[in-house]
């Protein structure tokens, strides 16, 4: 999951160096906390979130096949 989310990630960044993410699970639940270069922001979060709505859907639905919950944060 963490691995999918960091290619995403670096696919959509410009500086893909500076993607870090921290992974926090509590039981089923996981929370993924995704910090990337400042100037990047805006294009992990899209216009109107879109983006950062695609992101979650994608992890969510691998989440949904391997029965777990996922939370991304971005920061």
């Amino acid at each position: 999951m963490k691995s999918l989310l960091e290619v995403i990630a670096k696919a959509l960044v410009d500086h893909p160096d500076s993607v870090v993410i921290e992974e926090v699970a509590q039981g089923r639940n996981k929370t993924y906390r995704l910090s990337v270069h400042s100037d990047d922001m805006g294009k992990v979060i899209g216009k109107q979130g879109r983006i950062a709505r695609a992101l979650r859907t994608v992890v969510g639905a691998k989440a949904l096949k391997e029965n777990e919950r996922v939370t991304i944060e971005i920061r």
